[in-house]
């Protein structure tokens, strides 16, 4: 007779462990239902945008670093050669001096307080009223000249080892802003490669267009004065030129960049940041009283900066990737002008 055996029912483990891979699985299938569906094009190119303007605020920082380092290595230049010079002078004086006392010692011999000074510090020996007294008029004028000499001298080398610190504090920091507007760059480029070639060649286009469209547009208008006028008319010369971060011309530019260069053709000296040239002359609060050449400052922290060209259009370096171009002064936003 058949004998019948009851099936072997699973264990309490494997059922846990059945349990948990089909909980997995809902799971992963649920996440996966509700994962965030890839960014368009139009996202992506938001955040790139952003990323640029980023940038550009890092750009003007480190405009602003190079500028300060610029004006330290022109001083400590001037320091050091005031320094040489003036060491001629106190070698001079010392010849001078020691010629004098040859003379005293051919003559019947050398003033004990001037042999003891040649090979010392004046200071001690004009501090001494009974040293004073054993010189000539001239030897206490020499070691006087001598001793002024050497007071300032010790200023201007102390002004200088000042002043040498403080530039390797600028480069460091303009190492790292440089690194800040490169990693921006970088990021933008990678949302950029997220995308499909078509979706790029797109966005490439808009610029494109963009550029050519500004190529053959003159807005115009009344220049502020003759120098806006001929700043602004250097500015048109440069439509179609890249931008480039911390270039200032002739053949790239980034936003203040092409401002001080256009000025600086009409024989106008600007700061080199957007945030200095703010302060470069009289302020336009309202966008109706603008005229050509007037400086345009956008965003709250003064970050970009552009020349007004006329009927509601400014002429600048957008940002990393464009050329210089005409825009609308709508595309950003405004905070005043400034009339130079």
């Amino acid at each position: 007779m058949a004998s019948h055996r009851r099936s072997k029912q699973p264990s309490r483990a494997r059922v846990t462990v059945l349990t948990a891979t089909a909980a997995a699985a809902v799971a992963l299938t649920s996440q996966a239902a509700h994962a965030d569906p890839k960014p368009s094009k139009e996202e992506v190119k938001a955040k790139v945008d952003k990323l640029y303007h980023e940038a550009e605020k890092a750009t003007e920082k480190y405009n602003g670093a190079k500028e300060r380092q610029g004006k330290l290595e022109k001083e400590i230049s001037n320091l050091q050669d005031r320094v040489a010079r003036g060491q001629a002078e106190v070698n001079d004086l010392r010849d001078d001096l020691g010629s004098l006392a040859s003379a005293q010692y051919r003559s019947g011999g050398i003033d004990p307080s001037v042999q003891l000074f040649l090979s010392s510090d004046p200071d001690d020996y004009l501090d001494k009223a009974s040293t004073l007294d054993q010189l000539s008029s001239k030897q206490v004028e020499s070691l006087r000249k001598i001793q002024e000499k050497q007071r300032s001298l010790a200023q201007e080398r102390k002004e200088a080892t000042s002043k040498l610190k403080d530039l390797e504090k600028t480069r460091t920091e303009l190492g790292k802003k440089k690194k800040q507007v490169q990693s921006k760059l970088s990021e933008a480029r990678r949302l950029l490669n997220t995308l499909t070639a078509a979706e790029r060649q797109a966005i490439a286009e808009e610029e494109s267009r963009a550029s050519r469209d500004s190529a053959g547009r003159a807005p115009g208008g009344t220049p502020a004065s003759g120098r806006a006028g001929a700043a602004y008319a250097a500015a048109q010369s440069k439509i179609g030129a890249p931008y480039v971060f911390g270039a200032s011309g002739p053949s790239s530019f980034d936003c203040s960049g092409l401002t001080s260069w256009a000025y600086a053709q009409a024989g106008v000296s600007l700061p080199r940041t957007s945030q200095a040239q703010a302060n470069a002359g009289t302020r336009i609060y309202s966008a109706s009283q603008l005229q050509v050449g007037d400086l345009v400052l956008f965003y709250g922290d003064l970050s970009h900066i552009a020349l007004y060209a006329g009927n509601g259009q400014i002429l600048h370096a957008p940002h990393s990737g464009a050329t210089v171009r005409y825009e609308s002064l709508n595309a950003m936003p405004f905070q005043f002008g400034v009339r130079v």
